[in-house]
């Protein structure tokens, strides 16, 4: 009985014990704590602070429509790689190689039906004797061209497959300056790379010359070599255009596409029969102006014309379709097909989106008076 008494009243000495060594260690400092294990592990920050504390949450990321637009493009957007014949003018003579040499080239194009449709530029398939066409995903055919439009710079490849991604086309009619341009295509060997920028101007007809039968989209979207036949797409992710040309300048550069209707239009002519049509009427024409009208009329020659803006003809080819329809040298042409024109470019493109043989109204002046003529153009002659 006594021995459990005594057992029993040791307990409180041994936790009072305990407590003073307890209460003794937390007076020690810091270092002997975490020298005997029951400190808090800690250690000096010395890293300067920079910056002061965000004052509200971060800013979530919104709808970007360059992606969206990258997204539904971007896997029908193909690289053309080509080898071409090339003569060699220094061939068999002083070591310089065979008089044929194969040059290998590359471009872009993108895929407008399921089976296999795809446009690019003229000038990247132009004499190719292989055309080898690589998506995106790795997969890789062997492309024939349908054909090509040398003064619109469009072409058609072909390949065998089926179910491939497709570029929705948009309607280039539609397009305005400051809207986004996104570019898509593999510029000096990087594929899939994305540009973008915007419409700078629209109907550039002499973009790249005179007497072109284009009337290009500009943009300001970087674009290089190897873009060439690529699409440039607007936000909703359709293709309004075909990348085509630059102009470099100092500081920067220009870029031009072919608007996608006059593209699809011609895609249409090479697919249905083998090539494109451009019709023409047989005019030489000038731009007046009242100072080129004074000195017109300064000479007392047999051409008087007033003193204004307009389109002068200058010479008219003989037994040409304007030559049959009683277009005369000094005319002045103000309307071609019910759309008024002001300069030769605005002539050519009306004229080049009539049809071959298809009645084409003309509104002239001459000695001051309107005249109504109907010309039927005819085929241009294709040169070589």
């Amino acid at each position: 009985m006594t021995l459990a008494l005594s057992a029993h009243r040791l307990h409180p000495l041994r936790w009072l014990g305990l407590i003073l060594i307890s209460i003794n260690l937390s007076g020690c400092n810091e270092g002997l704590r975490q020298r005997i294990g029951i400190g808090s592990k800690t250690s000096p920050d010395n890293t300067p602070v920079v910056s002061d504390p965000p004052k509200s949450a971060p800013l979530q990321p919104g709808t970007n429509v360059i992606v969206i637009a990258v997204e539904q493009v971007g896997p029908a957007v193909v690289r053309i790689d080509t080898v071409k014949r090339i003569a060699n003018p220094l061939g068999n003579f002083f070591g310089g190689g065979p008089p044929i040499q194969r040059q290998a080239g590359q471009g872009s194009g993108f895929i407008t039906r399921s089976d296999g449709l795809i446009f690019t530029n003229a000038h990247v398939v132009d004499g190719a004797e292989r055309v080898s066409v690589t998506l995106p995903d790795g997969r890789s055919y062997s492309g024939k061209v349908l054909g090509g439009d040398p003064l619109t710079d469009v072409a058609v490849v072909k390949v065998v497959a089926k179910k491939l991604p497709v570029a929705p086309l948009g309607n280039s009619n539609n397009i305005k300056p400051g809207q986004w341009a996104i570019a898509i295509g593999n510029p000096l060997g990087l594929n899939n790379t994305v540009t973008a920028g915007i419409i700078s101007s629209v109907d550039r007809t002499n973009a790249l010359g005179g007497g072109q039968r284009v009337p290009y989209i500009q943009t300001d979207a970087a674009v290089n070599p190897g873009n060439s036949g690529g699409p440039l797409i607007n936000a909703s992710g359709q293709v309004i255009g075909i990348n085509t040309a630059i102009k470099v300048a100092p500081g920067g550069g220009l870029s031009f596409a072919v608007p996608i209707n006059l593209a699809k239009r011609i895609a249409q002519q090479i697919v249905g029969r083998g090539q494109a049509s451009h019709p023409y009427i047989g005019v030489r024409l000038q731009s007046l102006t009242p100072q080129l009208a004074k000195e017109i009329n300064a000479t007392g020659g047999a051409c008087q014309v007033p003193e204004v803006n307009a389109v002068l003809v200058v010479e008219v080819m003989s037994r040409s379709p304007a030559d049959k329809a009683g277009v005369r040298q000094c005319d002045l042409i103000r309307e071609v097909n019910g759309e008024v024109v002001r300069d030769p470019s605005q002539v050519q493109l009306a004229v080049d989106r009539g049809e071959v043989g298809k009645p084409m109204p003309l509104t002239l002046e001459r000695n001051n008076k309107t005249i109504e003529l109907i010309v039927k153009p005819a085929e241009l002659p294709r040169q070589g």
